[in-house]
């Protein structure tokens, strides 16, 4: 199946998508739990990892439930309204409302948990893969950044096989900007400096 001109119908999608993942969980959870504003403290970004931060793990865990569920629902929304090509629409708005929310002024999250929300909806073994790399990652290394950026490609990999070329082309696009997005994170891991799973700082 070979890429085409994309429809009125996955523009629609795509917009869907953005607005599913613009909807900021570790933000709006945080306030509602009476915390500190997560901008500010950390990386200042919105996602899980920043919100374990505050010391509540519970918030956190609720936090990557809910920014991969909303990559999930976008997908599965638009696959069953109006088609697959509309799923790979809504998958790159929801990855992109995530990491660029228009109401947090374009600062979001890093994307990884969404980037597993919408890997589940478009093609789950691969998104085994992906959990299944993370924790050989994390286990041997503690580093979730690397973790996450080794799983992404691996996944990607995995999606020609798994599921489409369609599929494989945007998840690699996708783990293309997760790389980009996590390009602090890979200095740090080149000079030695990047926090690891279970140590403060």
């Amino acid at each position: 199946m070979s890429w085409s001109i994309p429809s009125l119908s996955s523009y629609v999608a795509l917009f869907f998508g953005y607005l599913l993942g613009s909807i900021p969980f570790g933000l709006i959870l945080t306030r509602l739990a009476g915390t500190e504003d997560i901008r500010g403290i950390g990386s200042g970004n919105i996602g899980a990892t920043n919100v374990l931060r505050t010391g509540r793990k519970g918030l956190a865990a609720a936090t990557l439930l809910g920014d991969a569920l909303k990559g999930t629902v976008a997908v599965l929304l638009a696959s069953h309204f109006i088609g697959q090509e509309a799923a790979l629409a809504a998958a790159l708005g929801a990855f992109l409302g995530h990491v660029f929310p228009v109401w947090l002024g374009f600062k979001g999250g890093k994307g990884v948990a969404t980037f597993l929300g919408v890997t589940l909806a478009l093609a789950w073994p691969a998104a085994l893969i992906f959990a299944a790399v993370w924790l050989t990652i994390a286990f041997v290394t503690r580093y979730s950044s690397l973790s996450a950026l080794i799983a992404s490609v691996a996944t990607a990999v995995a999606a020609f096989f798994l599921a489409s070329q369609q599929t494989g082309i945007l998840l690699s696009i996708l783990a293309a900007l997760l790389w980009f997005l996590h390009r602090a994170n890979l200095a740090r891991l080149l000079s030695g400096t990047e926090g690891k799973i279970g140590r403060k700082g």
